[in-house]
C-alpha cells in the first residue's frame, strides 16, 4: 500500500508531521514538519545529528536521515491537525543497521523468506503519577490489593477513556482496559498484529498515553520498577507465527501436547535457550532488575519472572501457554524498545527453529512458592552488566540481530552501567558511614 503524504494531509487537514524514529535506547525523535514540506521529506527524509541522541555515533558522522514509512501514518485523535509517522534510519543512502526499526524490518523479511509472518500482541504496564514522579497520582488508592479495583479505575476514567476512544478510532481494536496489581498502575490491551505494526502501535501507545495524561496534569511513566514494594510494569508479549498470507497458525496442533505445534516448540525452543541473554534487550535498563529479581510486594506477587521456566496456563513462569497456537512471554518489561522486543524474539524463536531447539520440560509448580525446588533451571540475570554479559557471549544471538547491532548496543550500555557505578546513593552512606 502506497500513502501519499501530501494526499494525506490534504485529505485530514494536517497542518504537521512528526516524522519520527526511537533510538537504542527506546527514546522517540521527531521532527516538526509542515504539511507543505512533506513530499520533500517523504522522498528524502528528516535529517538528524545522529550522535545527539542514542546511537553509537560520532559528531563527525554524516547526516542521519529518518524516512517516513507512509503506511505507518497516524493522526494524533488529541490533536487533530498533527499526524505522526514511524520512520527508518538512513545515512549516505544506506539503512543504518543498528537503528531499532531497521533491524526488526530484515528479521521481518527473513522470517517471510522462511513462509513465516510472525503476529504478536503486547500488554504494556504504566502507572499514572504526580508531574514530579514522585508518588502515584491518586492517594485513595491505597489497597493492599489494588488489581481491578473498580473504584480506582473510575478516578482515573478521564484519561484511560481517552486513550481508549483514540485507540478506538485509530482502528486498533482495543478490547479492555484495567487498574493492575500496583497502586496507581493501569495497563490497556487492543489486537495483535504484525510484529511490525505492533511495534509501531507500541510506539505510538507509549507516546500518546504520555501525552494524554499531560493533558490531564498527570504523567504516565512506564519504569519497570518505580515505587519500591509495588508490582513493577511489565510488558508482557503473546506471540503465535502463521503463514506468510496470515490464514494457517503454524503453531497450532491439537494433537500435540498445549495444542502447540512441532514448529511452535522449536520457536519457544530458541526462546528458551537464548533466555538470559535476551533479557539485554526485554530488560535494558538498571532498573528492571528491581523487577525481575524484586521481593513479594505488597499485594503478594511480583507477577515477574525470576528463572528460565515455562509452563502451561500459569503466570509464575516466564513463558506461559495460555491457549492453543500461541504463548506469552512474560519477561519484558516498561522500558522494552517496542522495536528491539519484537526483533529480539524473531531472532531467537527463528535460531530455534533452524535449531529444532527443545524448549526442555515445562513446570506445573507455583515458582513463587516452590521455585526454590528447582535445581535444574537457570536463573534470570541479576542485573544489567551480567545481561549485558550474556548477550555478549551469545555469538548466535548477536549475529541474528546483526553485527551493527549489537555492536553498537553493547558499547552504550556498558557506558550507560558505568554512570550508573559512578553514582553515590543514600544507601551508600546509610549503611557505610559508620564501618
Amino acid at each position: 500500500m502506497t500513502v501519499d503524504l501530501s494526499a494525506y494531509a490534504a485529505e485530514h487537514g494536517i497542518r504537521y508531521f512528526m516524522i519520527s524514529y526511537t533510538d537504542l535506547f527506546g527514546g522517540q525523535r521527531a521532527k516538526l514538519v509542515p504539511a507543505q514540506a512533506i513530499g520533500d521529506m517523504q522522498k528524502d527524509g528528516a535529517g538528524f545529528a545522529g550522535f545527539a541522541t542514542w546511537l553509537d555515533l560520532t559528531p563527525a558522522h554524516p547526516d542521519l536521515f529518518a524516512v517516513p514509512d507512509a503506511t505507518s501514518v497516524i493522526r494524533l485523535p488529541w490533536k487533530r491537525d498533527v499526524a505522526w509517522v514511524a520512520a527508518d534510519c538512513v545515512m549516505e543512502d544506506k539503512p543504518v543497521e543498528q537503528a531499532p526499526r531497521v533491524v526488526l524490518k530484515r528479521l521481518v523479511a527473513e522470517a517471510a523468506a522462511e513462509g513465516l509472518r510472525v503476529k504478536t500482541g503486547v500488554e504494556p504496564e504504566f502507572f499514572l503519577v504526580t508531574p514530579d514522579g514522585a508518588r502515584i497520582s491518586d492517594d485513595y488508592d491505597a489497597a493492599e490489593k489494588p488489581c481491578y479495583d473498580q473504584q480506582a479505575l473510575m478516578r482515573r476514567y478521564d484519561v484511560i477513556a481517552e486513550i481508549c476512544d483514540a485507540m478506538l478510532e485509530l482502528g486498533w481494536k482495543p478490547y479492555q482496559n484495567d487498574h493492575e496489581d500496583a497502586n496507581g498502575q493501569f495497563e490497556m490491551n487492543w489486537e495483535y498484529d504484525d510484529a511490525l505494526a505492533t511495534a509501531d502501535k507500541h510506539s505510538f501507545f507509549k507516546f500518546m498515553a504520555k501525552s494524554i495524561a499531560e493533558k490531564h496534569g498527570l504523567r504516565a511513566t512506564f519504569m519497570p520498577k518505580p515505587f519500591k514494594g509495588l508490582t513493577g510494569n511489565g510488558c508482557h508479549c503473546h506471540i503465535s507465527v502463521w503463514n506468510t498470507d496470515g490464514t494457517h497458525n503454524a503453531f497450532a496442533d491439537k494433537s500435540m501436547p498445549f495444542a502447540l505445534s512441532e514448529q511452535g516448540r522449536h520457536f519457544l525452543g530458541g526462546i528458551m535457550s537464548h533466555a538470559s541473554a535476551l533479557a539485554a534487550i526485554t530488560n535494558p535498563t538498571v532498573n528492571s532488575y528491581k523487577r525481575i529479581n524484586a521481593p513479594r510486594t505488597i499485594s503478594g506477587a511480583t507477577w515477574a519472572p525470576n528463572s528460565v521456566t515455562w509452563t502451561g496456563n500459569n503466570r509464575t513462569h516466564m513463558v506461559r501457554v495460555p491457549g492453543p497456537g500461541r504463548f506469552e512471554l512474560r519477561l519484558p518489561d516498561g522500558a522494552v524498545n517496542p522495536y528491539l522486543l519484537q526483533a529480539i524474539v524473531i531472532a531467537a524463536g527463528l535460531d530455534g527453529i533452524r535449531r529444532r531447539a527443545d524448549p526442555g520440560p515445562h513446570r506445573d509448580i507455583d515458582m513463587y512458592r516452590e521455585g526454590h525446588t528447582i535445581t535444574d533451571a537457570p536463573r534470570l540475570p541479576l542485573n544489567l552488566l551480567d545481561a549485558l554479559r550474556e548477550y555478549e557471549k551469545d555469538e548466535d544471538l548477536r549475529a541474528a540481530m546483526g553485527s551493527d547491532f549489537s555492536s553498537a548496543f553493547l558499547t552504550l550500555k556498558k557506558r550507560e552501567w558505568d554512570t550508573h557505578c559512578s553514582q553515590f546513593t543514600a544507601w551508600e552512606h546509610e549503611t557505610t558511614l559508620d564501618v
